[in-house]
């Protein structure tokens, strides 16, 4: 894990920003396309929001991007709960990228455990049989939890599944999610995390003992690159 820790927020925002278009043109070089699953949040919000901008949207191939959701909360894509409306309000809605290049993580009339069984032949549509995404983006709960992979949940145990749902009883309701085996496949992998809320999970993700199932974060090693933005409130 390689661990950059930032003075302050935009600057974070930025090199995140950076990041996103520095993978994208290798990518799109290197096979013809860009694939990405994205995170809800407030830091996500910020850099899409920066991607949107004539500084950083003139700089990518949006013809060539593919999008993907990290995880969604199981509601309508119009619900404000929506980690897709947030970035059809953020990004999308504001580049040019066409509807056969979005994958949204919600279908209506469609039960969330059938529909994780779709989504996971979506990717394998774009990304192929392999199904490696060429970026990842993350954050982490104060819990320690990414993606809809929770603490003390049964999905962490999935080994086979690319993508999964289930009822998340504390919070009374469906969560879809790519599995920990499915993220870690990613060429690259971004967790963003910041803030005195985060402090404690951090620790344990970073230097406790293994212990995936109070902090799921941990199942997350990838293979290759694992970038990891955080701050010092975050890191003590």
């Amino acid at each position: 894990m390689d661990i950059t820790v930032f003075n302050d927020l935009d600057t974070l925002y930025k090199k995140a920003a950076d990041t996103f278009v520095e993978l994208a043109a290798q990518s799109i070089a290197g096979k013809g396309f860009f694939t990405v699953a994205l995170s809800g949040g407030s830091s996500p919000k910020a850099i899409f929001s920066l991607l949107a901008t004539e500084e950083y949207s003139q700089k990518i191939e949006w013809g060539r991007v593919y999008f993907f959701w990290v995880d969604e909360r199981w509601v309508p894509l119009e619900d404000e709960k929506s980690n897709a409306r947030m970035t059809f309000e953020t990004l999308l809605h504001r580049v040019p990228v066409k509807g056969d290049q979005i994958f949204p993580m919600y279908k209506d009339g469609v039960k969330p455990e059938a529909y994780a069984i779709e989504y996971e032949q979506q990717i394998r549509k774009v990304l192929g049989e392999e199904g490696v995404f060429d970026f990842i983006l993350l954050g982490m709960g104060d819990d320690g939890h990414t993606a809809s992979l929770f603490p003390g949940e049964k999905i962490l145990e999935e080994k086979e599944k690319w993508v999964d749902a289930y009822y998340l009883k504390p919070q009374e309701m469906f969560r879809i999610t790519l599995t920990a085996p499915m993220i870690n496949k990613a060429e690259h992998i971004l967790v963003v995390a910041f803030g005195e809320s985060k402090k404690h999970a951090l620790h344990e993700v970073v230097n406790g003992e293994y212990n995936p199932q109070l902090y799921p974060l941990q199942l997350i090693r990838p293979k290759k690159g694992f970038m990891f933005f955080t701050d010092e409130k975050a890191m003590g």
